[in-house]
């Protein structure tokens, strides 16, 4: 056969998945890689994948498929953490054989905290509630407390890496912290809870505060089990300070 590897540029796959050069351990589990149609695609054309070389997918060309996106999945026994390159190889009656560019992605299967077990639906048991002050959980948040606002502490926890998003639940109230950096890593993330987030949230007997972390991939913890704190407002002048301290929550962080 002659190649026709020269004659045609075929374009590097893609993925399927929103993460576009990024695995999480969510797509690795249904990876579905996509090839843009080609020039010459026809009917009876023999599309092979390959991940890191090795042969993972093919599918023969039907008539409805010619100028349509082409979608192979990988199988998950395939992919692990690292770096991956992908490339697919077509075969043509009467033409040869053409190998496309080849895209590598970057696959991370460790999510924060470990592995959530099924059985424990929307909390993450690898991850350690925050850390209050004995004095604030033992007598509650008091007006005075409320103005300075409240010191928390969210332990080192299994897989933690640089660019993780730790978002923090108070009561119906969410607070995104900055991503973490390399210093950051493997060591207590200190954070304060001003009093715009406490007023926010309002008074409460057992007010749950917790914190889950999303990766760089996308790879969600869940929720660390919570603390419950009781809140008063026993200053009937406390009011709502501006809200320039907190921003929305993320979409990807699933809700309790």
């Amino acid at each position: 056969m002659t190649s026709i590897s020269n004659q045609a540029r075929l374009a590097a796959p893609t993925l399927a998945q929103s993460h576009k050069t990024d695995i999480n351990i969510a797509c690795a589990a249904h990876l579905l890689i996509d090839i843009a149609p080609y020039p010459t695609m026809d009917k009876g054309d023999l599309i092979e994948l390959f991940w890191d070389s090795c042969y993972v997918a093919s599918r023969v060309l039907t008539a409805t498929d010619v100028g349509q996106p082409v979608q192979l999945r990988v199988p998950e026994s395939f992919i692990t953490n690292g770096t991956a390159r992908i490339h697919y190889r077509i075969m043509q009656v009467g033409r040869g054989q053409a190998v496309s560019a080849a895209r590598r992605v970057q696959v991370k299967l460790d999510c924060p905290g470990g592995q959530p077990s099924a059985l424990c639906g929307d909390e993450n048991q690898g991850l350690a509630p925050v850390s209050i002050p004995a004095t604030i959980r033992r007598q509650g948040v008091n007006p005075n407390q409320i103005k300075r606002g409240v010191p928390l502490t969210i332990e080192p926890y299994r897989n933690m890496a640089v660019d993780d998003e730790i978002t923090l639940r108070w009561g119906d109230v969410r607070m995104d912290l900055p991503r973490l950096k390399a210093g950051d890593v493997g060591k207590p993330i200190q954070v304060w809870v001003p009093p715009a987030i406490i007023v926010e949230a309002g008074e409460d007997l057992r007010l749950e505060v917790t914190y889950c972390i999303l990766d760089r991939v996308g790879n969600n913890s869940r929720w660390a089990p919570a603390r419950t704190l009781r809140i008063g407002f026993a200053n009937p002048s406390l009011k709502l300070p501006p809200k320039k301290t907190h921003k929305a929550p993320r979409k990807t962080c699933n809700s309790l």
